[in-house]
């Protein structure tokens, strides 16, 4: 909203109204008004959800300071969405398709997360939603995301390539932007199903190859499939997360420093030809959002750190995974999800291998037996008698790591 009011000011030379024409002004000022609605807001919302009584119940596993967390307020997700909504209205292109489909996911999901906590506090049931209205909340949000960023018109892509190369139907030469390029190359401007492959050389890969010979028009049966598919194994991998003070929301935050990298590179036709990558046009308000969504989570850390003074539940978990998956498809990165959300994968898989493996060798010994002390992977170390707040610390370094991993696929191919 304040863009549009300083773009009508701009015309008529008013001072500093052209500075929300850049993208690193816009961005910086949603990280801070981010951190400063979760730090300064958040604490109001605490003491309101305490005189509410919205306490979490916490079940006795014989883990080490469990019980001291019984009573301590949830659902404290309102001010991360919050704190991501807020900014993004105010200072993003509202009229942004990026824009537009990352507040849908947002507002989608934290609304999912929400009627969980809802009915685990207000209806005192333990259980919350059941897991399969989840499942399609989530299969909802794919399905809506993976219509529009393939249908819209307003999703491009611009690729380099040789000027040998032979345009499909649904490609067209574009302008480089006045910027120097290899007189043997050209760009293109195609709306195909192309993505990013990670550690190779000519790392760009379109989906349709995988469908053959089969009408090309056809592939969204293929795309939309996978974008519920990683909408679902990402928020789900948030949400087992979420079980250490300051685990989820520190992890996340550093995963979007590295998505906020790559939705810059990508909208910058500059470094697009220098890093000689995808330039996707518009996505440059992604950096906007994403900022937000960084802001969000290191404000929310200021009351969620050990020993926290809330916990985001559901509310808050689903819908930052959720984020997560949302972005990395709309700058073609979601290939990278496995390095870049490792800690996510690693929760989830511990979970997957521990019920997989119990039930295995239950049906075959008639007795179960676990790979882990506990799952998700984080209480098994607690399990082992590693304090909370190192483990959490830890998990931060690994997610450190697979981020600056992430990052040098630009360059290390």
């Amino acid at each position: 909203m304040l863009y549009y009011l300083f773009d009508y000011l701009n015309r008529f030379d008013v001072p500093g109204a052209g500075l929300f024409d850049f993208i690193s002004f816009r961005a910086s000022l949603s990280l801070i008004l981010s951190l400063v609605i979760s730090i300064l807001f958040g604490k109001r919302l605490i003491l309101l959800l305490r005189k509410l009584q919205v306490g979490e119940t916490v079940r006795d596993l014989g883990l080490d300071g469990q019980i001291d967390k019984a009573g301590t307020p949830t659902m404290g997700g309102i001010i991360i969405l919050g704190s991501i909504i807020i900014p993004t209205l105010l200072l993003a292109k509202l009229h942004n398709v990026y824009v537009i489909t990352m507040l849908l996911a947002t507002v989608w999901l934290g609304l999912i997360g929400f009627i969980d906590d809802y009915i685990k506090v207000f209806k005192k049931n333990k259980k919350g939603l059941a897991g399969k209205f989840k499942i399609i909340g989530q299969v909802g949000v794919g399905l809506i995301v993976g219509c529009i960023l393939y249908f819209n018109d307003g999703v491009q892509v611009h690729k380099k390539v040789d000027k040998t190369y032979h345009l499909m139907p649904n490609e067209k030469i574009v302008s480089s932007s006045h910027i120097e390029t290899d007189s043997t190359k050209m760009w293109i401007q195609t709306r195909d199903m192309t993505t990013t492959i990670p550690f190779i050389k000519d790392n760009e890969f379109n989906y349709n190859w995988l469908i053959g010979d089969v009408d090309k028009s056809y592939g969204w049966l293929l795309f939309i499939p996978l974008v519920i598919l990683v909408v679902i194994a990402v928020s789900n991998g948030a949400n087992l997360t979420d079980g250490l003070d300051g685990l989820a929301s520190g992890v996340s935050a550093i995963i979007g420093l590295s998505l906020a990298v790559f939705a810059y590179v990508s909208s910058n036709v500059k470094f697009a030809d220098y890093l000689n990558v995808m330039y996707i046009p518009h996505a440059e308000e992604l950096v906007i959002f994403i900022s937000a969504f960084v802001g969000a989570c290191v404000g929310f850390m200021w009351y969620n750190s050990y020993p926290a003074q809330v916990f985001m539940g559901d509310t808050g978990s689903l819908a930052l995974g959720g984020i997560v998956a949302v972005f990395a498809i709309s700058v073609r990165k979601e290939l990278l999800i496995p390095i870049l959300c490792g800690v996510f994968l690693m929760e989830n898989m511990s979970v997957v291998l521990q019920v997989g493996y119990f039930k295995l060798t239950k049906r075959r010994y008639g007795e179960g037996k676990r790979i882990f002390l506990m799952a998700p992977i984080h209480h098994h170390y607690q399990k082992k008698g590693i304090h909370e707040a190192k483990i959490v610390a830890r998990f931060w370094i690994v997610a450190v790591l697979l981020a600056l991993a992430s990052i040098v696929t630009l360059k290390l191919r």
